[in-house]
């Protein structure tokens, strides 16, 4: 499939997953996948519509090819959480639930290193202090009235 078509059957998946024909993207998101094996967004998409069938075990296996393409991003944790925890598996649930919201924290820092300056901490500019100019010899010493 050139990429024009693999994008246009993506898109097919997609509106037949926002359409609730899971069974039907299912198959078109496996269609890219033999195509395109490291197509990110549908392997993270064929996972979710495991999951809204209810066969969690797929949506786990699903999940976790996606994770080997993208470690680090936040949706595969969150579905991978949520897959667990439907699932039965707390600790593996909140393991995933942990490793997205460091996710998320990444890409917060990352935005910031793009040179947002709104994200910056106002600096606090020193106050003017005037320094006397001149110092008394010897201030604990007090002085003698002149008689």
């Amino acid at each position: 499939m050139p990429n024009d078509n693999l994008q246009i059957a993506y898109d097919d998946a997609v509106f037949a997953f926002t359409q609730g024909d899971y069974a039907s993207a299912i198959e078109q998101f496996e269609t890219i996948l033999v195509q395109n094996p490291e197509h990110f967004e549908a392997r993270l998409s064929l996972g979710m519509a495991h999951y809204r069938l209810d066969d969690y075990k797929c949506a786990l296996a699903e999940g976790h090819k996606a994770e080997e393409l993208d470690p680090k991003e936040q949706r595969v944790h969150t579905n991978l959480s949520l897959f667990y925890m439907k699932n039965g598996d707390k600790e593996k649930a909140e393991h995933h639930g942990l490793q997205a919201r460091i996710a998320g924290w990444r890409g917060n820092m990352d935005a910031s290193e793009v040179g947002d300056d709104s994200l910056k901490m106002a600096e606090v500019e020193p106050e003017s202090i005037k320094l006397p100019t001149k110092f008394p010899d010897m201030p604990w010493i007090k002085k003698k009235d002149k008689q």
